[in-house]
């Protein structure tokens, strides 16, 4: 058997690290330039592709630089050593949950080809790629990265061979869930797939299936922890945005005579206050548990979803954005002293 290369995903251009780590894109260009911290990833016309790794580090190096760190004396350090003098300094960094982001491989050339072209259905998703058929590939091979949450698999056609691979790959703890995405399968293997707890769909997939099965897998995955606070039972998807940032969204004025960023503000705002509150929420038992960790999982993803719907409003008005940022906060200052 062929050994498996797995790719880290690239997800993110420069203009959504920027806002994510509060850094323009000029300065991303000049640390890539001088001290290597830059894209681990170029598309086939030259532009810079952040993987998830790339900016959680980019976060903690930021947030540094933010407390008075002068960058070249970091720029080369690991991300433990930045993570530790962060809690030295006794400062919360952008991204401080990145550790908890969900953990997913997708096998398969025809899958990795579709994802190509619908990243958004893994944004937040620690995600490697591996272009390689099932019939190539053993339990063994993913030795060389770490534990997942989630294993996609593009089969192209279901039978006795390939069901009985997905269902070693079950038992060798490849994943704690395990998805197929298939082109022909009778309802025998398909009902012997569903016996065994694998989820299936037809391939190509939709992009928010898929979505919604990978968040149920890194839900009912984390329920075997055996904690108490939801908080910490189901990893959580980082806000993209803050409440100022929300407010200033919803002021601004559409060009499309409708109110949809106040809407989509109003929509993210209620599901992130909602969110919080079912972590909160007291566990008796462990049904209760995976109850609410699901519905925790699902509020997370809805209000992903609609961030994602937010940064596609505001992505040609961006300077609009910012000044609108920019007067609330004098407005709040003003309010401040004269109080």
């Amino acid at each position: 058997m062929n050994a498996a290369i797995f790719e880290p995903r690239p997800l993110y251009g420069i203009g959504t690290v920027a806002r994510l780590t509060g850094l323009k894109p000029d300065t991303l260009r000049v640390w890539e330039r001088r001290y290597g911290l830059g894209a681990s990833h170029k598309s086939a016309t030259g532009r810079r592709q952040y993987t998830q790794s790339d900016l959680e580090h980019l976060q903690l190096v930021a947030s540094l630089v933010n407390d008075g760190a002068r960058i070249g004396e970091i720029a080369k350090s690991e991300r433990k050593t930045l993570e530790m003098l962060l809690k030295q300094r006794g400062v919360r960094g952008r991204g401080a949950d990145a550790a908890v982001k969900p953990r997913a491989v997708f096998l398969g050339v025809a899958l990795c080809d579709w994802l190509d072209k619908h990243q958004g259905c893994v944004s937040n998703v620690n995600a490697h790629l591996a272009r390689t058929e099932l019939a190539d590939i053993n339990e063994d091979a993913f030795d060389a990265i770490e534990e997942n949450d989630v294993l996609v698999v593009e089969c192209g056609s279901l039978g006795s061979a390939q069901v009985a691979k997905l269902q070693s790959f079950q038992r060798a703890g490849v994943a704690s869930r395990i998805i197929v995405a298939y082109r022909f399968g009778n309802e025998h293997w398909l009902e012997e797939l569903d016996k065994s707890d694998i989820a299936v769909m037809e391939f190509p997939p939709d992009s928010g299936k898929l979505a919604f099965e990978i968040a149920r897998g890194v839900a009912e995955s984390s329920i075997h922890t055996g904690e108490t606070n939801l908080g910490e039972l189901m990893p959580g998807k980082a806000r993209q945005f803050q409440s100022a940032e929300l407010a200033a969204a919803a002021n601004l004025k559409s060009t499309l005579d409708c109110e949809c960023p106040k809407h989509i503000s109003d929509l993210i705002t209620a599901l992130a206050n909602f969110e919080e509150y079912s972590a909160s929420c007291s566990i008796d038992n462990w049904h209760d548990a995976a109850v609410h960790s699901c519905i925790y999982a699902y509020t997370g993803q809805a209000r992903h979803l609609m961030e994602k719907a937010l940064q596609a409003v505001l992505e040609e008005r961006g300077a609009e954005f910012q000044a609108e940022l920019n007067r609330q906060s004098l407005a709040s200052g003003e309010l401040r002293n004269a109080s």
